[in-house]
């Protein structure tokens, strides 16, 4: 089974930085897609990145792009979200996720339907 525990949520002033973390445990293999997604109660879940663990190929989405980048320690299990100039629209609980499918990395959006293990989440909360 596999399990996935979000850390490094906070809260932020606006044009900070914060390093989300997603450990991951039970992976049957080397190559998973991990996604990042984020939810607050005004808007639907939106897929915000996400890399396939053995060759390291990365799909994000428009609204993060140049501001957020992800990363995998194998060593680790762990992918991490690099989250730069906060905004207050950044305001969400973010979960990752892992999925087998690859088309996760070309699709625009990053469809959650392909991701079938998810965390708890972690809070983020950017002020103004």
């Amino acid at each position: 089974e596999v399990q996935l525990v979000e850390s490094g949520g906070g809260l932020v002033q606006a044009g900070g930085s914060l390093t989300l973390s997603c450990a991951a445990s039970g992976l049957t293999s080397e190559d998973f897609v991990i996604g990042w997604f984020r939810q607050s109660p005004e808007k639907e879940r939106e897929g915000v990145a996400c890399i396939r663990t053995r060759d390291g190929r990365t799909n994000y989405a428009d609204s993060v792009k140049g501001r957020f980048t992800i990363s995998s320690d194998s060593a680790k299990n762990t992918v991490y979200l690099r989250m730069n100039s906060l905004k207050p629209e950044d305001t969400a609980v973010y979960y990752c996720a892992a999925s087998v499918h690859t088309i996760t990395l070309v699709t625009t959006p990053i469809l959650s339907v392909f991701f079938n293990s998810w965390g708890q989440g972690t809070q983020v909360t950017v002020s103004s």
